[in-house]
């Protein structure tokens, strides 16, 4: 099986996934994912996608993640592994699509706008 090339995305985090066939091991920037991601959430955020088709110990996954936050990061990777799963079989696209990891989340932060404290917050109005 040849390298398989996705891209996740999530808030302003991107997530490039390698996907081949290997023996399960999880490499993010250069480093093992449990000590990129401390906690036991976000470490299962990235592994969700392959336990969903159960499939955990086939591929060996290595990924290039840059922008945002560790959570941000984690749901890009999640959205590149299940993107890479479908182009690999698409059989698993029914299945990750149930569980709502195919889907892209497309909230993002709000821009500030000028004269204002922060996107929404005004200042206070005076009367007199």
């Amino acid at each position: 099986m040849e390298k398989i090339h996705s891209l996740g995305r999530r808030k302003t985090s991107v997530a490039r996934v390698y996907l081949q066939s290997g023996k399960g091991k999880i490499v993010i920037n250069k480093k093992d994912y449990k000590d990129y991601f401390p906690t036991m959430l976000l470490q299962s955020k990235v592994e969700q996608s392959q336990n969903t088709i159960a499939s955990f110990k086939d591929f060996d996954i290595n990924i290039n993640v840059f922008g945002g936050g560790l959570t941000g990061q984690a749901e890009a990777i999640r959205l590149g592994i299940a993107r890479a799963l479908v182009k690999m079989n698409e059989d698993n696209k029914s299945l990750l699509r149930k569980e709502g990891l195919i889907t892209r989340d497309p909230r993002m932060v709000e821009r500030k706008k000028p004269g204002q404290r922060k996107a929404r917050k005004k200042s206070q109005f005076s009367k007199r």
